[in-house]
C-alpha cells in the first residue's frame, strides 16, 4: 500500500534553515544556512521537495534511519536529536540540525514555515473524553449557516469546506495539523472546527495554533496507559485553557454538569485576573451557568426539543436530532464556543440542527425490523452510561448491548465498561473490538469480570464480531433494543496490524436481514 499524500498548500511562506534552527535551538552542521525550507514532514516516504524531516526515536527504531529516503525525496534539511545526529554521519550532503528536544519546536517551526496560517483562520478547538466529535459538527452547522466556509479536524475524517480527507489521529501532528490550516486558508475556509485529543495536547501536535475559543465537553477514565491516572489527563486537557500555556484559546467555554468541568472553569478563571477573558460555562443540571438547559422533551423520532437560557437571560428554544442528555450538553457547548468565536447565534442558525446527524453516533440503522437497532462509538465506561441511559428512555422492551474493548489501550477501564452494559442492558455481548496486537481473549475476559460481577444481565461471549451481532438480533423481539457499541463511524476491525473491512452499520443490516426480521419479514 503507498503511503498517503498529506495536503500541503500551494503557496508556502518558507523558512530559512537558519530561521528554523533558531527557533529549534538546534545546531547546525553541515549545510548552507540561508537555503530554503518550503515544507516539514516526520515521514520520510512522503517527504516533498524542500521538506525539513524530523526525525524523532520511535517506539521499535529512531527517525533518522530514514533520512536517506527523506534526502532522495528532496528533503534539504534533517532536524532530529543528538542520538539520530550520530546515525547521520554518513548521509552525505544536506543540513541536520540538532537539537535536544526537536518535538517541543515542532508546531512553532512548522507554523512558520506555512506562514502562521491559524492567524487568518478562526480556530475552535473541543477537548474532553466523549463529546467532540458531536460539537464540532454542531458547531460546523452554525458556522455554514452564518455563511462562513469550514473546516474541520477530527476522529471521523477531516473536511476542508464539502472535500473530505480520511483521519488517521484524533488531532493530527504538529505539521500535518499547520499544513492542513494553511490548506484551508488557501482554500477560503473561514472557521476551522478542530477536535483536541489529550495526546494531541501532551505531544505538541496542536503548538503553533492559535484558538479563538475553546471548549470543555467533559471528563471520565480513559487513556490510562498513557496518562497513568486520572490527573494527569485532567492536566494534559488544561492546557487549552491554563494562563500561560502556549496554547491556551483566546476564550474558554466548560460544561461544569461534572466535578471535573467545574475544576476546569477554575483554571480558565484564574487567568481572567490577568487580563484573558472569564470563562463561559454552560450546563445540563441545576449548576449556576451562563448556558442552561431550562427544558428538554425527546419524541420517539430520536429527537429532543431543548429551550436554553442564554447569558443574557433570553430563551433559546431549537430542535436537535440527536438523543440524551449528553448530546443537550454538546449543543449548549456549541452555542457557547459559538458566540465566543463572534457568531451572533439566533433562531435561524440553529434550523439544521433539527436534522443534522453525526456517523457512528446513536446511529440508528432501519432495515425494516420491529426493534430499535443503534451503532454508537462508546468505547469508555462513561459514554456507555450515557448512551445506554439515552436509549432505556426510549425502548419500551429490553436492550442487548454487543461491546468489547480496543487492544494496545488503557486496560483498566474494561471491566468498568463490562459493569456499566450489565446496569444498563439485560443482556451482554462481550465480543472484540479492534485488538491490535493483543490477545482478543484476554480483553474479553476483562470486559466480561466486569459485566458478570454486577449480576444483573445475561452474559454471553461470542468472539466473532459478526456473529455477535447476529446473535445480539437473533434475541431481539418488538419492542427491544440493540445497541452495537465501541466502533461507530469505523470501517474496519484491526487485528494485529490488519485492518481488514467491517462496518457495525453493514453488519447489522445483514444480520437482521438474516433473521428473517427485516423489511422481508412474514
Amino acid at each position: 500500500m503507498s503511503p498517503s499524500v498529506e495536503p500541503r498548500p500551494r503557496s508556502p511562506r518558507g523558512a530559512t534553515i537558519g530561521e528554523v534552527a533558531a527557533l529549534a535551538g538546534a545546531a547546525v552542521g553541515a549545510g548552507a544556512l540561508e537555503a530554503r525550507v518550503s515544507g516539514v514532514t516526520q515521514s520520510a516516504q512522503t517527504a516533498q521537495p524542500g521538506d525539513l524531516f524530523v526525525a524523532l526515536p520511535g517506539a521499535k527504531t529512531h527517525g533518522a534511519k530514514y533520512a536517506p529516503l527523506a534526502k532522495a525525496r528532496g528533503a534539504v534539511a534533517v532536524l532530529t536529536d543528538a542520538a539520530g545526529a550520530a546515525l547521520l554521519e554518513d548521509v552525505g550532503e544536506i543540513a541536520v540540525l540538532t537539537a535536544a528536544t526537536p518535538r517541543s519546536s515542532l508546531g512553532a517551526l512548522s507554523a512558520l514555515v506555512y506562514g502562521d496560517p491559524s492567524a487568518r483562520l478562526t480556530v475552535v478547538g473541543v477537548t474532553g473524553t466523549a463529546g467532540k466529535t458531536t460539537t464540532t459538527y454542531l458547531l460546523e452547522s452554525l458556522f455554514q449557516a452564518a455563511g462562513r466556509m469550514t473546516g474541520v479536524i477530527g476522529t471521523v475524517e477531516t473536511r476542508i469546506g464539502s472535500t473530505s480527507l480520511a483521519s488517521s489521529f484524533t488531532t493530527p501532528e504538529a505539521p500535518a495539523t499547520q499544513a492542513l490550516l494553511a490548506v484551508m486558508a488557501e482554500a477560503g475556509v473561514g472557521a476551522v472546527l478542530m477536535e483536541v485529543s489529550s495526546h494531541a495536547l501532551d505531544f505538541g501536535r496542536v503548538d503553533g495554533t492559535r484558538f479563538a475559543a475553546a471548549g470543555f465537553t467533559n471528563l471520565s477514565q480513559d487513556h490510562l496507559d498513557h496518562h497513568g491516572d486520572m490527573e494527569s489527563y485532567f492536566q494534559a486537557k488544561a492546557k487549552l485553557f491554563e494562563p500561560g500555556s502556549p496554547v491556551a484559546a483566546g476564550r474558554a467555554v466548560v460544561c461544569v454538569d461534572d466535578a471535573w468541568g467545574e475544576r476546569m472553569s477554575q483554571v480558565a478563571r484564574e487567568g481572567a485576573g490577568r487580563g484573558a477573558q472569564a470563562p463561559v460555562t454552560v450546563a445540563t443540571s441545576g449548576a449556576r451557568a451562563d448556558w442552561t438547559v431550562l427544558d428538554r422533551q425527546e419524541d420517539d423520532h430520536g429527537a429532543q426539543e431543548v429551550v436554553v437560557r442564554d447569558p443574557r437571560g433570553q430563551k433559546l428554544r431549537f430542535r436537535l436530532n440527536l438523543l440524551g442528555r449528553h448530546n443537550a450538553a454538546n449543543a449548549l457547548l456549541a452555542l457557547g464556543l459559538a458566540e465566543a468565536a463572534g457568531l451572533e447565534v439566533g433562531p435561524e442558525l440553529l434550523r439544521g440542527w433539527a436534522s443534522i446527524s453525526v456517523p457512528g453516533r446513536l446511529e440508528r440503522v432501519d432495515a425494516g425490523q420491529d426493534f430499535l437497532a443503534v451503532v454508537d462509538y462508546a468505547h469508555k465506561p462513561e459514554a456507555l452510561v450515557k448512551v445506554l441511559h439515552a436509549l432505556r428512555e426510549h425502548t419500551e422492551g429490553r436492550i442487548a448491548v454487543v461491546v468489547g474493548a480496543g487492544g494496545d489501550r488503557d486496560q483498566g477501564k474494561r471491566p468498568i465498561m463490562g459493569e456499566a452494559c450489565a446496569l444498563g442492558a439485560e443482556l451482554v455481548v462481550v465480543t472484540d473490538d479492534n485488538p491490535r496486537t493483543e490477545d482478543p481473549a484476554v480483553i474479553r475476559a476483562q470486559v466480561l469480570a466486569g459485566a458478570q460481577e454486577s449480576g444483573r444481565a445475561e452474559v454471553w461471549e461470542v468472539g466473532d464480531r459478526a456473529e455477535a451481532i447476529a446473535r445480539a438480533v437473533g434475541w431481539a423481539r418488538a419492542g427491544d433494543t440493540v445497541l452495537v457499541a465501541g466502533k461507530g463511524h469505523e470501517t474496519y476491525q484491526e487485528i494485529n496490524g490488519v485492518k481488514q473491512p467491517f462496518d457495525d452499520r453493514e453488519v447489522l443490516v445483514q444480520a437482521i436481514a438474516a433473521a428473517g426480521k427485516g423489511r422481508e419479514r412474514a
